[in-house]
């Protein structure tokens, strides 16, 4: 089965169309290009709420990957970190530590990137940076890991709800 995956774009001036989007097709048409099932980009302003929404309307569907782009550095409109953890059941930090580590190493502002990585019920949502050339670098990164990433938050009990009833005597 394809996954399902959906790109987000967060930016002000994209979605009041000020400007050119070119960070939320370089993602959908990476993820085509991997063989996902993507979504058209979608545009919500720098408003925590309107991420938030966005991000529950999509794990809500079942979307396998939410991929955001832009609202991460320290303007104080960048919202989308927080609007992330507001619909968070887990935090995954192993994934934007490693990538902002290893980008770093060419790029020192790649620290200043807030972006966190979380699940919610069955979806991976990950924050990229809004630069087109930060994305492709974390891209590059993440086709590495996200289908085990994806297998594994996707992955349905074997059992149901619970494990079947295990006899203590043993």
């Amino acid at each position: 089965m394809t996954p399902r995956a959906a790109v987000l774009t967060v930016s002000d001036r994209s979605w009041l169309a000020l400007r050119e989007d070119l960070s939320g097709p370089l993602i959908r048409g990476r993820l085509v290009a991997l063989g996902y099932d993507v979504e058209s980009p979608r545009f919500v302003p720098d408003d925590r709420r309107a991420v938030a929404a966005a991000l529950r309307e999509w794990s809500d569907a079942r979307f396998a990957l939410v991929l955001t782009t832009g609202g991460t550095g320290l303007a104080p409109r960048d919202q989308t970190p927080e609007a992330t953890l507001d619909v968070a059941h887990r935090l995954v930090p192993g994934i934007v530590e490693w990538i902002r580590a290893r980008t770093a190493a060419t790029h020192p502002f790649a620290v200043l990137s807030r972006g966190v990585a979380v699940v919610r019920d069955s979806t991976l949502i990950i924050n990229l940076p809004g630069s087109p050339r930060a994305v492709a670098e974390y891209l590059d990164l993440l086709e590495a890991v996200l289908p085990h990433a994806l297998s594994q938050v996707t992955q349905r009990p074997t059992f149901g709800n619970s494990l079947p009833h295990i006899d203590e005597r043993r």
